[in-house]
């Protein structure tokens, strides 16, 4: 069985708050590292010493590295898998995902260039009404992702599944949280 690997590339990112919950995505659904191109992350990084790190300890791992061309930067044997509003793009829901893909996302506050995407294999979209942030559409795209190639199947948990999930649970919600379902 080969391991998958996943990667993330952003085009341009502004926002640290974006980036630094792009990387609490990547560790959430276990993505290897993410790459970026451009100057203005650094630079709201530095104007905003202050802000919060939302990481959290799952992305302490996770690489983030700026490039100067994402394309380049694609691992050897990776799929290039563009999200983006394109004309002719596939749906995510209709979407089968390659075991190795990279990822590209535009800026929050544009498009990827057209050159980026004639060099994908694929260019993807979420059909919602409108644009959603750049780290609610890494969330969504990573979870389409885990559950579509996940073995996991929720209506057939017996009790040894259970006791995995549960233990899952304890190691990833907060301190603050203790909650547990009364089974019946």
């Amino acid at each position: 069985m080969t391991q998958m690997k996943v990667s993330i590339g952003l085009f341009n990112p502004k926002s640290p708050e974006n980036v630094d919950a792009v990387l609490r995505a990547a560790g959430n659904y276990g993505a290897d590292g993410i790459f970026y191109t451009g100057t203005r992350y650094l630079k709201a990084l530095a104007l905003n010493p202050d802000i919060p790190n939302i990481r959290r300890r799952v992305s302490e791992n996770i690489l983030l590295n700026q490039v100067d061309c994402l394309v380049s930067s694609v691992p050897i044997n990776t799929r290039i898998v563009c999200v983006e509003f394109a004309e002719n793009a596939s749906a995510l829901p209709a979407y089968e995902h390659p075991d190795n893909a990279c990822y590209i996302f535009g800026p929050e506050d544009g498009s990827l260039p057209q050159t980026i995407i004639d060099k994908a294999d694929a260019v993807v979209y979420v059909p919602t009404k409108g644009c959603m942030n750049l780290a609610a559409t890494v969330n969504v795209l990573l979870y389409d992702r885990m559950q579509k190639l996940s073995q996991f199947d929720a209506n057939q948990l017996g009790l040894a599944q259970l006791d995995s999930a549960n233990t899952l649970i304890r190691e990833s919600r907060d301190t603050n949280n203790n909650l547990k379902v009364r089974i019946k």
